[in-house]
This record gives structure tokens, sequence and C-alpha cells, in this order.
């Protein structure tokens, strides 16, 4: 392997966001991606950064954390957050893409940049030598797991994710469903489909009735479900309301025609820009297709709905980051490896794209001989990681960002600060000030050795 070489193994988000950053630090990248010689269970393509489940970065509404840290990545040149943007779909405040476009435009300009070359084959074991960015995802293959299980020496952890449908816009009902978002954010990129009480109860019923994909016998007794993420079949088992509270809740919505709040209501959100089709937010489950299909026609406007693509369950593999990571995401005993993505121990397209941005500085700065400036505290990113470094390790759950995971404003400052609208844009204004420095030192760093050499 070439010592001047980075190795970036996984051509999902995060391992993109790394590959880019290490070339446009001047480093060559050998990206390895093993579809379409290799699929997995939820890809469908052998696009780069294919997006398996929503298609939603989350918020992008000022003053909320999903928002800083798209913002620090902003100021940080993310080649996938400029992609989402070009690439964007309405949704209301959140960030979603046209995901077949994204993917495409993220595999043009991966494939093109001189200075990366992208490799189609299985990587079954961890390089030997040279530095090398692990970013295979939640659903890294049997084989490289168990050659990162090895090298952890500690039994892999996983967690079970899972994958909305996506309905075809053509079949659905419009004398039914209308238009809004919740509060009136982003005008009407939703379309809703509301339940009264009869019908909620109905649902809810046929929901725990109905027949369930049962996990591999193998992986049954350490299932554990990510709390964002949790399928609608399981949730339901902890109370018949919890679904008229999550995903199905129907406050901020009003329907035009009897102007009143439904009981409940399912969401639907734009796939693309062609609009023809919509996935059911936070509608993924583990259900039978022919049970899921029966249910989901019960939901009002859906009644003769086709479906693109059923909801599933798929588990996803991540290291137990606080034992084995430092906080510039290196291999404790073994610091030319680093991890990014969720496999590192986050939650989120954002998130993991984040940690694959520095992970590709990091590992350029290693090759060049620059010292690796830790993420400031302060910022978005840098709280991320200190959470991924340091988080109590007994039972590690990865994690999204949020505002828990800032420091708190000194005593003195929160006194000046009393509204928490007040007391966050403070914070806010706080980490993009460190996160701008960090990125100036760091691009610094790389001046001064350019100038040297």
């Amino acid at each position: 392997m070439q010592s001047d070489t980075v190795t970036v193994i996984g051509g999902g988000l995060a391992g993109c966001e790394a590959a880019w950053q290490c070339a446009e630090q001047g480093v060559p990248v050998r990206l390895y991606e093993m579809r379409p010689v290799k699929q997995t269970p939820a890809h469908t393509t052998d696009r780069l950064a294919e997006i398996v489940c929503s298609n939603s970065f989350k918020s992008d509404e000022v003053n909320t954390a999903p928002h800083l840290l798209k913002e620090e990545l902003r100021r940080a040149r993310s080649l996938l957050i400029a992609v989402a943007e070009a690439t964007r779909v309405p949704a209301g405040a959140a960030l979603a893409v046209d995901r077949e476009r994204f993917a495409a435009e993220v595999t043009a300009r991966i494939t093109s940049h001189p200075r990366i070359t992208v490799i189609r084959e299985e990587v079954t074991t961890i390089p030997s030598d040279g530095v090398v960015i692990i970013a295979t995802g939640p659903l890294t293959s049997d084989a490289l797991a168990a050659s990162i299980q090895a090298l952890t020496g500690a039994e892999r952890l996983y967690f079970y994710d899972a994958i909305a449908p996506v309905v075809d816009a053509e079949t659905i009902n419009y004398d039914v469903v209308f238009r809004a978002a919740r509060y009136g954010k982003g005008g009407d990129d939703y379309l809703n489909c509301p339940l009264d009480k009869a019908q909620y109860e109905a649902f809810v019923d046929a929901l725990l009735a109905a027949e369930c994909v049962a996990p591999k016998a193998f992986e049954a007794d350490k299932a554990q479900y990510f709390e964002a993420c949790l399928p609608i079949d399981v949730a339901v088992r902890r109370g018949r309301d919890t679904l008229r509270f999550g995903p199905m809740k129907p406050v901020g919505l009003r329907d035009p025609r009897t102007g009143k709040e439904p009981y409940a209501v399912v969401q639907l959100r734009q796939e693309n820009l062609m609009a023809d089709s919509y996935s059911l937010v936070g509608f993924q489950n583990s259900l039978k297709w022919g049970a899921q299909k029966a249910l989901l026609r019960m939901i009002p406007g859906l009644e003769q709905a086709e479906f693109l693509k059923f909801g599933q369950v798929h588990r996803n593999t991540y290291v137990n980051a606080p034992k084995l990571l430092t906080p510039t995401l290196q291999v404790k005993h073994e610091p030319r490896l680093f991890f990014a993505g969720q496999i590192s121990g986050v939650e989120g397209y954002v998130e993991s794209l984040a940690t694959g941005l520095v992970a590709g500085r990091w590992a350029a700065a290693l090759v060049q001989g620059r010292p690796l400036l830790p993420v400031p505290r302060a910022s978005a990113i840098g709280s991320l990681l200190n959470y991924v470094a340091h988080c109590e390790n007994e039972n590690y759950q990865p994690i999204n960002i949020t505002f828990a995971l800032l420091p708190p404003l000194a005593e003195a400052e929160a006194q000046r600060y009393r509204h928490r609208a007040e007391r966050r844009a403070r914070q806010i204004a706080l980490a993009l000030a460190a996160f701008d420095e960090w990125v100036r030192a760091m691009d610094t760093g790389r001046s001064a050795m350019l100038a040297g050499g």
C-alpha cells in the first residue's frame, strides 16, 4: 500500500465525504465500494452515497441543532451538503433530497476527482498498513465485520434500523388527503392522511394483529432498536396512543375541509422532484409485505395505494466507540486507522457525513505530517465527537445531534439570556466561532506545509 495514499473503505455518505475532503487536501485516495460486485440487503443501485432510508436530512430551521450541524459542514466546504442543497425537494423546514439525483451527482463528483480512484470490490480484512478510514456503514459485510471484531477485541455490537414504505403518487386519493406542514412551516409540502378516532383504533388493532418478519435466530436475543427510528409495530406495543404522540401526531395540522385538527395523521413526504412518489414519514416497520399492504391501505387516502417500496428492518453494525476510538476517530491502539459514519457510533445522515468530513481531513494531515487538531467542544461536531469518545460505554448507543450534547453556557452568561431561544442562539454563535477557528487552523496548517515544501 502506498504510504502517501489514504484508503477509504465504503462508498456511502461518510466514505464519500472523507474521500473528497482528503483529496481536496492534496492526498491521493483509494475508495473501495463493494457494490455492485456484492450487494447489501437494502441498496438497489451501484451508485455512491445511495440513500436507503428516509430522504430527509432533517431540519434546516435556524436555531436548531440539526441546522447548526449543517452550517458547520457548509463552512468546512462539505461536498455532500452542497449536493443535498442542489438536489433538494420540498419538505417544509427540513432539507430533503431527490435520492436518485443526489446519488448520481455525488457519484459523478467523486469519480471525476483527479486524486480519487474508485475500486469496485469487497474488502474482507482491514489493510495491514497505511492510513485507512473504515466507513462501511451499518450494513458492513460479514467478512469485514469479523475483521473489525478481531481488531476491537470484543463482540461486535448492532441494533436494528428500519426503512419506511414508499407509495406511488398516482395511487393516492387526493380527495381525502390534504396538503400542509405542521404549524405552517414550509407551506404545504406534506400530504396528510387524516384519521378519526374510530379509524385510528381500527388501525391500531390491525397493526397489533399483523404478522411481522422474525429476526434471524442468531440475532433474536440481541435485538435492540434505535429509539429515533422505532418501527411502528414495536412502538404500538408501548401503548395504544404511542403512535398518536409519535409519527401520527396531528398537532399543528388542521384539515381544511373540517377546520379541525384530526384525531391522528399519517404524513407523506415527497421523494423526488418529479413528485411521483411519497414516503410515509416515521412508518418504518417489520411487517411481512402482504400484511403491510393490507394495513397501509386502511389509511384514509391510501385505500387503493400501490407501494413502490415496503418497509423493512435491517441490522446496523457499529463499534463501541468510547472503548475503541479517540476524539479524532482514530483507533486507540492503532492510530493509522480511523472509523467514520454510522459504524463509528453516530446516527443520522448528517452526523455520519460530518464524521467523514473530519476523518478525511485528519487522515490527510496524518499522511502529510501535520497535527491532528481536535474539533472544539463548543461546536456541534466537537460535541458529537465528545459523546463518541467519552460516553458511558457499557450500554453505548449511537446518537443524533441535539442541544443536550453542546456544553451549557457559563452560569454568569446563562443569566444574561433568560429565554431558551436566546440561550440557544448564544450557544450557536459560540459554536460557529469555535468551528470557524478550527477550519482556519486546519487550512493554515496545510498552507504552511505547502509553502514549506
